[in-house]
């Protein structure tokens, strides 16, 4: 695919640019056999993008539970914490931000996922020399499907949001990207299955 019209590309990190949704769903899945907590595997899924401690909110209401969200996320973070392979880079994506890189078009992580996290995912697949700026669940206070996540990576790349493109594997995330005024591809299995101007 050609993005030398755009002056910038985002891309979502967990299921976008690394394999690393089955971590982080599996980490929740022994989160919930701890605290005898109905797993779901398709509903994790779809909070994909969403951060740590939004994600055990919306479990705590879900199934209208007794137990403090900040608990609840904490030892989910410590499960994945545990977790030694995180994920592979997705063929498809990487070739994306090789082109970006050969082309000179700056580079941008928009995650919902902790900065340690990212940070160590990105370090280990190799990823961080491609990238020009990461943000991270630390840097906003308002996450996907919000679009402060997309709208400060366009402000530390400082390129004008209309000349940006996302890329995303979930709903939240490409609710934020249209709320951010970006074009968006959804990536499903590593392939880029549909394009989201911003403009519809």
């Amino acid at each position: 695919m050609d993005i030398s019209k755009y002056k910038a590309v985002i891309f979502d990190m967990d299921g976008t640019l690394v394999d690393s949704m089955p971590a982080h769903i599996y980490a929740w899945q022994l989160t919930c056999e701890a605290h005898n907590i109905p797993f779901d595997h398709d509903w994790f899924y779809t909070m994909g993008g969403s951060p740590t401690l939004n994600t055990a909110k919306a479990l705590i209401e879900k199934y209208q539970l007794d137990v403090d969200p900040v608990y609840l996320a904490e030892s989910k973070l410590h499960h994945f914490d545990d977790i030694t392979h995180k994920g592979e880079v997705i063929t498809g994506t990487f070739e994306v931000l090789k082109q970006a890189k050969s082309k000179g078009i700056p580079t941008a992580i928009g995650t919902g996922c902790q900065r340690r996290h990212t940070e160590e995912i990105l370090t280990s697949a190799g990823l961080m020399p491609y990238l020009d700026a990461i943000v991270t669940a630390n840097d906003v206070t308002q996450h996907k499907p919000l679009p402060e996540t997309f709208l400060l990576a366009a402000q530390k790349l400082g390129i004008a949001v209309q000349d940006c493109v996302v890329f995303e594997d979930t709903e939240l995330g490409c609710q934020a990207a249209k709320s951010a005024g970006m074009d968006c591809y959804l990536v499903a299995g590593g392939e880029m299955k549909e394009f989201r101007p911003a403009n519809m």
